[in-house]
């Protein structure tokens, strides 16, 4: 009777360290918050990474497996290893 659906993913990224500065942007699929110009800045461009290669994939967030999404990190610069969950 009623469909499985999945609701929206959302990626909530925090880094601890502060220069004094507060930072928040937000995007597809993301919300980052803190970090230093230099690590705010290699989170959102790994984020926008990670959506342009969903993208290319043709798939929204919520429909790729944790495999997937490991792969898709890894390719986008958000992990070093992607043996690493």
């Amino acid at each position: 009777m009623s469909e499985n659906k999945k609701g929206k993913v959302l990626i909530i990224g925090i880094a601890l360290e502060n220069d004094g500065h507060k930072r928040l942007t937000k995007g597809d699929n993301f919300i980052l918050a803190g970090g230093s110009e230099e690590t705010h800045g290699k989170m959102t461009e790994g984020m926008i990474k990670l959506n342009e290669n969903l993208k290319k994939r043709g798939k929204q967030l919520e429909e790729v497996s944790k495999e997937e999404f490991t792969d898709l990190a890894h390719k986008s610069g958000l992990i070093t290893d992607p043996t690493r969950n």
